[in-house]
């Protein structure tokens, strides 16, 4: 489907491709992963026909299609629904043809067309995808324009993704999704006919939905089967491998080397001395394959530990006035050690409850208690678009650091990863990651006790998340996080709550368990075979209809899980009464002075063993049970 066949390309003299080589077979998924900078979106632009290559070449099929998110969103006074419709050309210019065609023969043929394409059902289609990436049925009657930057985008997304082209190219999608709009997109792309070439750093995005990696290292494409986690271990193996037989090589080169620095000299030895430079000289070093290092990230902790509650909400209601509330109904309390992953939907209060713990915004009812020593971090994406661009981190580092020597304030710059080369750069210079780096380093300078992160990962690169989780595990204080990155919220969260209905309440269920809800909330098809007699798909349910079902599931799963839950105690005393017979058993005294004793324990032991399998493989059923009825 897709050869790129040695690539050569550079920009303002720096070399991003030498020679690359990769195939993407039709119909396969694949993500492209790389480090920052290393020319990701470069490739996107050069197989879409934006950029030309400067050596080699990318073939495709054929008269193939080929659809990338535009950089412009979407705007001005049309729908969403109808942008979103007007994006499969055929099908417009057909439905304009057949308004204005007389000839009886060529009104034919536009109709077994259309027909063909499966037009009659596109306006489902296309409300199935706005619908999958947040928009109800109002809301796609709405202008473009009503909507803001990070939405219409959205609309963007849905637009190609309803023209199905026969290789997709989906850079950083859910940078400007959410949780649920991701979870709604990996869904979607599993299930999608044609070629996909998708730029992430999500790891379980990539997982979920894609059967192969292609790595940018070096200026080079290699290709992996399977997921990012498979790719990774992959790799690791890789390196382990090359290590091994580097340090071979270089243990033979030093043995021959010492065999020509001892015998070049003795007439006797000479022919073989000069053998043995011959053979270094053919001999190919081995390349080290080590990862590029990455900064850690360094979130001091609070100097002073508060007592708990750290903050506790009582009949609280919050938003931008009287007239404008937004959530009420606040009944919460934040503990030191709390790891808290906040869920919902965008729209649903997650950035305003933030606002409200920070204290940026009032309590209009209620109470909001807190103590008056109590420090908060708080990191969003958009005071990165609010760094002044003509300061640099020094600049920004030092106006917190009054009364500290240069030495001090150089040294703090290089804790957080700015050096020499960095340190005075313009704000407007730094790449996206470097400008997240410094915002986090404002944002936990004075050791907060509670740190809020709002969508902290969308310029990290996938080791630099990874550096970001241990950072926030190794975080003393409590944490409030936002993010879409289920891998991030899985390895640094214990509690949810998610923002729906007009409040923020507990979520009595895992991630795996609110993705289930959220598909089932969200219209999820495969993509039309685009031939006649296609089936219609009804619109997605209105949010009554949704919140009704989701009602009725909960209601339908509660038994199974009393039932998981009662079978896993029994597997749980069990498991612990074996315990104690085996450390009984472990006694070698027994045998010799209570040999009686010692056999009924033997006897007892096997038949817990055998009880414990049963309870078991119960438990396994029920757990089964719950995840299917919970599907």
């Amino acid at each position: 489907m897709l050869h790129i066949n040695s690539l050569t390309f550079r920009i303002d003299g720096r070399l991003l491709f030498e020679q690359a080589s990769t195939t993407i077979p039709k119909g396969h998924k694949v993500g492209l992963v790389g480090r920052n900078g290393t020319g990701k979106t470069t490739l996107l632009k050069l197989i879409s026909g934006e950029l030309s290559p400067e050596g080699g070449g990318i073939r495709l099929p054929k008269n193939a299609r080929i659809g990338i998110v535009a950089q412009e969103a979407p705007g001005g006074p049309t729908s969403l629904i109808d942008w979103v419709l007007a994006a499969d050309q055929e099908r417009a210019d057909l439905l304009g043809e057949a308004e204005t065609a007389t000839d009886p023969n060529r009104i034919a043929e536009i109709q077994i067309r259309l027909t063909d394409i499966d037009a009659h059902t596109a306006p489902a289609r296309a409300s199935s995808i706005l619908a999958g990436l947040g928009f109800d049925e109002q809301a796609q009657q709405c202008p473009c324009a009503d909507y803001s930057g990070g939405w219409r985008m959205r609309v963007a997304l849905a637009a190609v993704l309803f023209s199905e082209p026969d290789l997709l190219l989906l850079d950083e999608p859910s940078n400007y999704l959410d949780l649920e709009g991701t979870l709604w997109l990996e869904e979607f792309l599993r299930n999608y006919r044609h070629t996909v070439l998708i730029v992430s750093h999500d790891r379980d995005l990539l997982n979920g939905s894609v059967t192969g990696i292609v790595q940018l290292r070096e200026r080079q494409l290699s290709f992996y089967s399977g997921g990012y986690d498979r790719f990774e271990a992959t790799r690791r193996e890789q390196q382990r491998l090359e290590l091994k037989l580097k340090k071979k090589q270089d243990d033979e080169r030093r043995r021959i080397e010492s065999f020509v620095d001892r015998f070049r000299a003795k007439a006797t030895k000479a022919r073989q001395a000069q053998s043995r430079i011959k053979a270094l000289a053919r001999m190919q070093p081995i390349a080290a394959q080590i990862d590029e290092r990455v900064i850690p990230f360094q979130f001091p902790s609070p100097e002073k530990a508060l007592g708990n509650p750290l903050m506790r909400f009582e009949d609280a209601s919050t938003g931008y006035g009287p007239d404008n509330i937004v959530l009420s109904d606040l009944n919460l309390r934040i503990d030191s050690d709390d790891r808290i992953g906040l869920l919902g939907a965008n729209g649903n209060g997650k950035s305003t409850f933030a606002k409200l713990v920070c204290r940026r915004l009032e309590v209009f009812s209620g109470y909001r208690r807190a103590s008056k020593k109590l420090e908060i971090g708080f990191f969003t994406q958009h005071q990165i678009d609010d760094l002044s661009s003509n300061r640099s981190a020094y600049d920004h580092i030092a106006e917190l650091m009054e009364g500290a020597t240069e030495a001090q304030k150089r040294s703090r710059l290089g804790q957080i990863g700015f050096g020499a080369d960095k340190a005075d750069t313009a704000a407007g210079q730094l790449s996206g990651g470097e400008k997240a780096r410094l915002m986090f380093a404002l944002a936990t300078f004075h050791g907060p006790h509670l740190l809020i992160l709002d969508e902290p990962t969308n310029h990290l690169d996938v080791d630099s998340r990874e550096a970001l989780i241990h950072a926030l595990n190794d975080f003393e204080g409590a944490i409030i996080l936002i993010s879409h990155d289920r891998h991030l919220l899985e390895t640094c969260v214990d509690r949810l709550w998610v923002a729906q209905a007009g409040t923020v309440s507990p979520y009595d269920g895992d991630l795996e368990s609110y993705r289930a809800e959220c598909l089932s909330t969200r219209s999820i098809r495969k993509p039309s075979k685009r031939k006649s007699g296609a089936e219609e798909h009804p619109l997605p349910l209105s949010k009554q209809d949704q919140r009704r079902l989701l009602a009725e599931k909960r209601a339908a799963r509660a038994p199974l899980k009393k039932i998981m839950a009662a079978q896993e105690k029994r597997v749980e005393e069990l498991s612990q009464k074996i315990a104690r017979l085996d450390k009984d058993l472990s006694d070698s005294s027994l045998y010799a002075q209570n040999p009686g004793r010692a056999k009924d324990l033997t006897k007892e032991r096997g038949q817990l063993a055998r009880a414990l399998s049963e309870a078991e493989a119960d438990w396994l059923i029920a757990s089964e049970n719950y995840e299917n009825a919970a599907r």
